[in-house]
Order: C-alpha cells, then structure tokens, then sequence
C-alpha cells in the first residue's frame, strides 16, 4: 500500500463513520479564518488550523472533523534521517 492509498482508506473510514472530510492547510500557518498564525513558523500538527474553534473563534463545519494535514517539525532535526524522524509528514486526525 502506497501513501495515497493509506490516506484515502483513512478519511474514507472516517467519513464512512459520520465523519466530514476538511482539506490540509498550508505548511506556513493560516487558520481557518484565513488569518496567518504568527505565533508559529510552520504548521507542525494536525490541529494548527483548527485553532479558531478550539477558541470558539469560528463555528466548525462539522463537529466530526477528519483530515491528513501536512506538517513540517525541526524541533528533532538533529535526529533526521534515523530509521523514524523525518521534518515533513502528513499527521492523520
């Protein structure tokens, strides 16, 4: 199974379950408002984007949320290229 197919049989069980699917954001952070987040340089998990709800900022779309979102970490860039720590992945929530 290649990445693609993983993460099309994880937002399909997901939704299958009631679940609405909601794109990736960028890697350099804006909300779901459309405002940059400054307080970050990258997006470095999942729920980056979803900050504004999580404030009760804005109203979720759903409140059963899935999604593969792209994310860039350094704060372990002195371990990349071990057997586990890379600085880009796709976090699945």
């Amino acid at each position: 199974m290649n990445v693609r197919d993983l993460r099309a049989k994880y937002l399909a069980f997901f939704q299958s379950k009631g679940h609405q699917a909601y794109p990736s954001g960028r890697l350099i952070p804006y909300d779901v408002t459309g405002r940059l987040d400054e307080s970050l340089l990258f997006n470095g998990a999942g729920m980056v984007q979803f900050k504004p709800y999580f404030r009760g900022v804005a109203e979720p779309p759903s409140r059963r949320l899935t999604n593969a979102q792209k994310c860039l970490r350094t704060g372990d860039i002195e371990e990349v290229g071990d057997t586990s720590h890379l600085t880009f992945f796709e976090m699945l929530g």
